[in-house]
Order: structure tokens, then C-alpha cells, then sequence
């Protein structure tokens, strides 16, 4: 589960980082071959200088679109393609998780549907802590850390992002399971209050009361890129789904809208998590 475990590489250990200052190194070795400056290459593949100079450094994880043009107007004969499959920046991600939690950096819409835990956007430190000490087979105590340090430094993203819209349905009774304990769950449940509090984070709870919802598969999640594709991820034992066929994106999309409408109210959310926390 990516918000359980395997987005902090519980479904594994920490692999090495740095393939995209590797692949960084190799696209500014074709661009300076090819003869072009950052500055002259940027008209030619319609992308900024500013995006390819983050991408020669390592920081940003380039989209399809722009390795696409890049391998026509440098001529680099599919190795920038080949070279792609393979980044990955943070370590203590799974390996499969990796190339959404690039895409996490730059999306200006995101959508998640949870039902088995709070999703790790959301989760607090302890919180996350009791997940990553309790995962079986166990972990070292550096692992935990590893995996720990991940996950807050990827919760970032809701602040240092105001522009991207968050959304986020859990299952009501994702909040009743004392994971932690009764001070665990209070200081979680005061977290995703302060979150929801955003204006570009929203939080709604679907009540128990939905007996039958379009959820019933499973968690899943969207995202939208500033190129305006969408792509969405499923993760189960083990194994996380990396998802870009149309047919099934708008499949996702019909189901997280028809959840939309089944969750209660962002301010009905608000005031069920309050009660919720006033019963502990």
C-alpha cells in the first residue's frame, strides 16, 4: 500500500538516488554536441530554458513530451528515451512509485480516493512512524527513519504548491482505527484539520452510511501535469500501477467524481472529524 508502506519504499529497500543528475549529465552532453545553448534549444523543443536547465541539474523529472522532442531535435537516437525509464530521485521510494512522486512535484491538480488508511499527504509524523515500525517483514531502525524522512519531505507539496489543487476522499472509518493510539489519532486527525484548512487542499469523508460507492476496488489516484495530461496510480501488495491509457483515466475520472458527490461536504468533513475528535 503507497500510503501504508510501498510510497516510502516499504515494499523494498532504499535504492540509490541520483539517476536524474545522471541523466541530467547525458542530456547536456547531447544539447552542447548538437551545438545549442539552453537558451537556443528552448524555442526549438517549445519547452523553457528555465525546464531544461532544471532538467540538466538533476531537479526536475522530464515529462514524455519534452524527452520526445528532445530525442528529434538532438538526434540522440532513442538513448535519452531509454535513459528515462530508469529516474528516480528521492531515496526511501519504491521503485515503483518513484516516477509519480516526480510527477506529485509538478502536478497542478491531484485527486485521491482512500480506503484503508489516511493518505500519506495527510498523515503526521507519528502516525506514519507506527506504519513503517509495525511493517512486516520489519524494518531497521535507519530504515524507518529513511522511509519517515521521505514522507514528510514529500508532504511539502501541499504548501510549497499553492497553486495546485489537492483533493483528497477517505473513508470514515479509516479515522475510527486507533492506529498509534487515542493521542496518535488525535494529533492525526488535528493534522488533516489544519491541511484541510488550505485553500488548495480539500478533504472530504465518505460516510459509512454509503453502503455501495464506486470506490469499492479500491484506492486510486489522479493527477494532472501543466501539459495538461492526466495520469493515475493504483497500488496494492507489493506493487504499485502506473496507469496512462484515455479508456482508463476516464474510467478513474467517472468513479472519483461519482465518490465526489457521495463524500460529504468539505465543511460537513470538517465537522465530522471534529465530533470524531472531541469523542477521544
Amino acid at each position: 500500500m503507497e500510503d501504508a508502506s510501498t510510497d516510502t519504499c516499504d515494499g523494498g529497500k532504499p535504492e540509490p538516488s541520483g539517476s536524474l543528475r545522471t541523466f541530467g549529465a547525458v542530456y547536456q552532453g547531447f544539447r552542447e554536441n548538437a551545438g545549442f545553448t539552453q537558451e537556443a534549444l528552448a524555442p526549438a523543443i517549445r519547452y523553457s530554458a528555465h525546464y531544461i536547465g532544471s532538467v540538466e541539474q538533476g531537479r526536475r523529472l522530464p515529462s514524455k513530451t519534452f524527452i520526445d522532442r528532445s530525442e528529434e531535435t538532438l538526434n540522440a537516437n532513442g538513448v535519452l528515451r531509454k535513459a528515462a525509464k530508469r529516474l528516480s530521485k528521492q531515496p526511501g521510494l519504491a521503485r515503483w512509485f518513484r516516477e509519480w512522486a516526480e510527477l506529485e512535484k509538478q502536478a497542478i491538480s491531484l485527486y485521491t480516493y482512500e480506503c484503508r488508511l489516511v493518505p500519506g499527504l495527510l498523515q503526521t509524523e507519528a502516525y506514519a512512524r507506527t506504519l513503517f515500525e509495525n511493517r512486516v517483514p520489519l524494518l531497521s531502525e535507519e530504515e524507518v527513519e529513511i522511509q519517515v524522512t521521505a514522507r514528510l519531505e514529500r508532504q511539502k507539496l501541499l504548501r510549497d504548491r499553492p497553486n495546485t489543487y489537492f483533493s483528497f476522499i477517505v473513508d470514515e472509518h479509516v479515522f475510527t482505527r486507533p492506529t498509534g493510539g487515542v493521542d496518535t489519532v488525535r494529533g492525526l486527525i488535528d493534522h488533516v484539520l489544519g491541511c484541510a484548512s488550505l485553500r488548495n487542499v480539500e478533504v472530504q469523508v465518505l460516510p459509512l452510511e454509503r453502503s455501495v460507492h464506486p470506490g469499492m476496488d479500491g484506492p486510486m489516484r489522479l493527477l494532472e501535469t501543466p501539459d495538461n495530461e492526466w495520469f493515475a496510480y493504483c497500488e496494492g501488495q507489493e506493487s504499485g500501477l502506473f496507469l496512462s491509457d484515455p479508456k482508463t483515466i476516464s474510467t478513474l475520472h467517472m468513479r472519483c467524481a461519482k465518490l465526489r458527490s457521495q463524500a460529504l461536504t468539505p465543511d460537513d468533513s470538517r465537522g465530522l472529524l471534529t465530533r470524531m475528535r472531541g469523542a477521544l
